[in-house]
């Protein structure tokens, strides 16, 4: 069952149903055409790296032990210098007031004007920011703002912050790319922020539904169902139910026909025995608690919105139905809403024990029973937080954290393994081979690796995609788990930090942003 092979990708890899393949996570970041909502993140155009500097340089100097201005004559046409902090030479808008403020609007330009953002990390000394600033003046770059916040200290001990600045002007312009090549020489670590598209209000992710990179009727030709005109009419009309979804409207009802039920049935006898072995106390403390409020049984499919609501009153997550495959970021963005993309359609009758998609069987299996924990919707929301806004470095890391944990987690009961992961609790083959002593099906009989939970590793650990897992990460226990991701994601560099708000379904930031026309102020 290769359920959770195309999570977030077009890529659907196709492997005997004892096992789930993972996803694509290098997909490309689908840009809508509207106008986005506007936040900052890590500009993707150059490999990260590149703004890294091992070491602080100190600035150039002329004889007079001054920054020498590129061009110290005559200040651009309208514009006239001012002082900075009564330190600081700037240039500013020629109608500004002595302060450096404008009083046609706050970047002293009428209307929008080009922006860049930027976070600088400093060591903490004397004089430092002074020193960085004098750049500005030096190529003519007007500063409309700064913040800062302190930043984890080294681990010689040495304090460190971070600097948020907004200026005028694009990468691309001279006198702006002239500025960044000096602040990486000057700061320890340089990030350039871009306006990504970030959804602010639970109502966005109606765009992210619809933003599929595989339809859910778009199946290759060795697909079990390619040949049957019912079922890719099946396909069809379960899809267009999920692309008229909104997030204000309940959950459509699907009467499912019997021999989808008998394809279901299949899977849960496959699988029953298997969870009393080796799910985690928390799968089957909520696999109950579906059982007595959500129509779960081998006979009858339980509705997605009797989960949704279900979940809404135990840990305020839900489910939303998505017609096909999401990008990671796409995804992840859906988790920090407590949202959870999930498809509608079953696996061909023909072959009820595999699948080369995620299908109901491995959402509503392996997937919603461990929203009902709150631990672990919490671990879950976690990894969604942190994507908002995040580089398409730090999206792929939270990506493998997330296979390597929701998808394939383990946790340790007592002297005994077990899977908390949806892929291995909707798989009857490698659930076995990951948590029995025996690891029946492994390549050439080798036991899987067991390593302890750590983001930090998990986000940098490949993976095949046609055999089982050759590592599993081990965490102490869900809330282990989730502790442990909350510090790896507070540790990311981030434009900024997100908080969501239950009561009206919004994400707060902690630092203004812009933002396009229509999105929720609150």
């Amino acid at each position: 069952m290769a359920a959770a092979a195309a999570r977030f990708s077009s890529s659907q890899a196709r492997v005997p149903s004892s096992r789930l393949t993972p996803p694509e996570l290098f997909p490309g970041i689908h840009r809508s055409t509207r106008s986005t909502p506007a936040c900052c993140a890590v500009l993707s155009s150059s490999p990260p790296s590149s703004y890294f500097s091992t070491a602080p340089k100190q600035p150039d100097l002329n004889d007079n032990n001054m920054i020498e201005h590129h061009d110290a004559q005559q200040p651009p046409e309208n514009q006239r210098w001012s002082m900075y902090h009564d330190k600081i030479p700037i240039l500013v808008d020629a109608e500004a007031d002595t302060d450096g403020s404008s009083s046609s609007s706050s970047t002293g330009i009428p209307g929008e004007a080009p922006r860049t953002s930027v976070l600088m990390e400093l060591s903490d000394s004397v004089g430092v920011l002074h020193d960085v600033l004098k750049y500005f003046w030096k190529y003519d770059i007007n500063v409309s703002r700064i913040e800062s916040r302190p930043a984890k200290p080294t681990e010689d001990g040495r304090r460190r912050f971070d600097f948020f600045v907004d200026f005028d002007g694009s990468v691309g312009d001279s006198n702006v790319d002239s500025l960044l090549a000096a602040l990486r020489e000057r700061s320890e670590r340089l990030l350039i922020l871009d306006e990504k598209e970030v959804p602010w209000h639970i109502s966005e992710l109606d765009l992210i539904a619809n933003r599929t990179l595989d339809a859910g009727t778009d199946l290759e030709s060795d697909h079990p169902g390619f040949n049957d005109p019912v079922y890719r009419a099946r396909r069809a009309e379960l899809t267009r139910l999920a692309q008229e979804h909104t997030y204000d409207r309940p959950i459509a009802v699907i009467d499912y026909s019997p021999e989808e039920i008998e394809t279901w049935g299949a899977v849960w006898d496959k699988m029953e025995g298997l969870w009393d072995l080796y799910a985690c106390k928390e799968y089957k403390k909520s696999l109950q608690l579906m059982k007595e409020n959500c129509g779960y049984s081998r006979d009858s499919i339980p509705q997605q919105r009797d989960i949704s609501d279900f979940l809404k009153k135990t840990t305020n997550f839900q489910m939303r139905p998505v017609a096909g495959l999401l990008s990671s970021r796409d995804f992840l963005n859906g988790l920090a809403f407590r949202v959870f993309f999930s498809t509608q359609y079953i696996r061909h009758h023909s072959k009820p024990l595999y699948t080369p998609e995620p299908d109901i069987c491995h959402e509503l299996l392996g997937h919603a029973p461990m929203f009902a924990d709150r631990d672990f919707a919490d671990f879950s929301q976690e990894i969604g937080l942190a994507s908002l806004g995040a580089s398409d470095e730090d999206v792929q890391k939270l990506a493998f954290c997330y296979w390597h944990s929701v998808e394939f987690g383990l946790c340790r009961e007592g002297d005994k393994n077990k899977a908390y992961g949806a892929g291995l609790l909707s798989s009857f083959g490698e659930l076995e081979y990951a948590c029995s002593d025996e690891h029946p099906g492994g390549e050439d009989g080798k036991p899987p690796e067991i390593k302890e939970w750590n983001p930090a590793v998990a986000a940098q650990q490949e993976f095949p995609i046609t055999t089982y897992q050759p590592v599993y990460f081990l965490a102490h226990s869900l809330q282990d788990a989730k502790s442990k991701m909350r510090r790896f994601c507070e540790d990311l560099p981030r434009p900024f930090f997100a908080l969501h708000n239950a009561q009206n379904d919004t994400v707060h930031i902690d630092r203004p942003v812009r933002r396009a026309v229509g999105c929720p102020d609150e």
